[in-house]
């Protein structure tokens, strides 16, 4: 007991700057790149690095000298790994401060991904916006892997998510169930059938997916699992390119319904909720984050428009 005191009592010798020091070096590969990128001297930035050693007492990086970059010991990953979450939460710290500071009136930073951004969010903003006038909403528009990344580093507020979350730091409340369909050109053999094609039939076919993301990597992977490996013709992250593409005969493409947009005789849509789970849409914030008057009321308008949301998926 006697020895883990001392040891907590020598860590509290870490300082904030020691940690971005640390971070530096090791993302910008040498001791110069890194006092460049931090606005300081190279030999500060050697005393932060040789301070944090002392303290930890351990080798935190190999310097082979010359113009080869340094690395980090297996000791350097271990500190390093642990002063990621540190300089996350005082980041998140400054933006609490921030946003307590602010009271209901300053920014409101949402982070949204495509589908979301295209047929909820118009409608959400509109009615927030009518009761909540003196707040500045600021979107970011960030792939399904990054929005949580943005809520933990303290860089937005609110996030729209696919559920289940992946960090435990994160809370969420589920606002859409989101079907997926087969999307196929009117001509295509899977078209006018009573029955959904199986899986197996859609790995068949050329196949116009997303860039990998969770969703696209849950499509694949049901498909694997029927025992075929998808057929992967061309990929993009652009909704109409998708729809433009199957309408051309390029391929057909499995997407959640809230994807799509209005579309001419030229497109069968197939209901697949029987061949594949559906897509959880919520809405998520930081767990011990600070959250805003404004904040709520943005979560609860969401929840009061997800009926409406649910009929247009429907529709």
């Amino acid at each position: 007991m006697i020895v883990s005191i001392m040891g907590a009592d020598r860590l509290l010798g870490v300082e904030l700057r020691h940690l971005l020091a640390l971070e530096a070096v090791a993302r910008e590969g040498s001791f110069g790149s890194a006092a460049i990128a931090l606005g300081y001297t190279q030999s500060a930035v050697s005393q932060q690095i040789a301070a944090l050693e002392r303290v930890v007492g351990e080798k935190l990086f190999e310097r082979p000298g010359g113009p080869r970059p340094v690395s980090l010991t297996e000791a350097g990953r271990l500190v390093l790994r642990h002063s990621e979450a540190i300089v996350a939460r005082i980041q998140a710290l400054q933006a609490d401060l921030a946003a307590f500071r602010a009271g209901a009136a300053g920014p409101l930073r949402v982070a949204t991904y495509q589908s979301v951004s295209a047929r909820v969010l118009p409608a959400l903003i509109r009615r927030f916006r009518e009761a909540w006038p003196q707040v500045d909403v600021q979107l970011t528009e960030a792939g399904d892997a990054e929005l949580e990344a943005l809520l933990e580093r303290g860089q937005v507020d609110l996030s729209f998510v696919m559920l289940p979350l992946e960090r435990e730091t994160l809370k969420a409340e589920e606002l859409l169930v989101d079907p997926y369909v087969l999307v196929v050109s009117a001509d295509s053999p899977l078209a006018g059938r009573k029955a959904p094609p199986t899986l197996r039939e859609v790995a068949e076919q050329p196949l116009i997916g997303y860039q990998p993301s969770r969703s696209m990597d849950a499509i694949e992977a049901s498909i694997r699992r029927a025992g075929r490996e998808p057929n992967i013709v061309f990929r993009t992250d652009d909704n109409p390119t998708v729809q433009g593409l199957v309408g051309a005969g390029v391929g057909i493409a499995l997407v959640p319904r809230l994807t799509l947009l209005p579309t001419d005789r030229s497109l069968e849509v197939i209901d697949m909720s029987e061949r594949v789970p559906p897509r959880i849409i919520g809405i998520a914030w930081h767990r011990d984050r600070y959250r805003t008057p404004s904040a709520l009321a943005f979560v609860e308008t969401a929840h009061e428009l997800a009926a409406q949301s649910r009929d247009l998926v429907a529709a």
